[in-house]
């Protein structure tokens, strides 16, 4: 199974950070976002991999090349200025991704799911990730029962940016500018969206704030780590 990591957008909520570093270079413990999701990823058996590329993306061609000091094969969906949107830079995608089904993941994500490949129902389109709704998005945006993704009927929880799709679910969709939000929505109204609640970590990098306290976190960790490994 492919995968593709999301990394085209600007970065607005992270500047001025990201005027002149694209986001998923931004770094936590000296290493570049990305490469984080991309060590995941390795670890989960995916080796090919796809990466949209917008604001200052020649920066992450430059870092990451081929892939092959990662141990993937990288390949590049280049976007125009202003970039497509999610379900955009899928369908701009597509011919990368292959037939079959593929994971999408954002570049901002600090997340310690597994990522391996769900066993999609015949009839889904799409299978997401959900988490507990974090402090900057309370109302959440989808409600899960018995395995399938609803728009209300229960408890509302958090897209966590993690999902894997059949490529029809976007086959049919005009290339251009395009949310990924209402394309969900009409799935899901179908039936044809399942689902899981992930209740480990998950960090939305999406502001200074939080980049630094991950930053933090991980420091603390590191140190905890290292006293473990070299005890007095």
């Amino acid at each position: 199974m492919r995968a593709m990591i999301l990394a085209a957008g600007r970065g607005e909520r992270m500047r001025p950070l990201t005027d002149h570093t694209p986001k998923p270079l931004l770094t936590v413990g000296g290493i570049p976002l990305i490469e984080h999701t991309i060590r995941r990823l390795h670890e989960a058996g995916y080796r090919d991999l796809v990466i949209n590329l917008g604001h200052l993306g020649e920066q992450i061609e430059s870092r990451l090349g081929d892939g092959g000091g990662l141990g993937v094969r990288i390949r590049y969906s280049r976007e125009p200025p202003g970039a497509l949107e999610t379900a955009g830079g899928i369908r701009e995608a597509l011919d990368l991704l292959g037939s079959g089904p593929f994971l999408v993941i954002n570049a901002d994500l600090w997340c310690d799911h597994p990522l391996r490949p769900p066993a999609l129902a015949i009839d889904a389109l799409a299978h997401l990730v959900l988490v507990a709704n974090p402090e900057h998005h309370p109302q959440g945006d989808f409600t899960l029962r018995e395995g399938r993704v609803g728009l209300s009927g229960g408890p509302r929880h958090t897209f966590a940016g993690i999902g894997w799709y059949r490529p029809g679910l976007f086959a049919g969709l005009p290339r251009g500018r395009r949310a990924l939000a209402p394309l969900l929505r009409d799935a899901i109204t179908a039936g044809q969206v399942t689902g899981e609640i992930h209740r480990g970590e998950w960090i939305d990098i999406g502001t200074p704030e939080r980049l630094r306290l991950l930053e933090q976190k991980k420091t603390r960790q590191d140190r905890v780590e290292g006293s473990e490994e070299h005890p007095r």
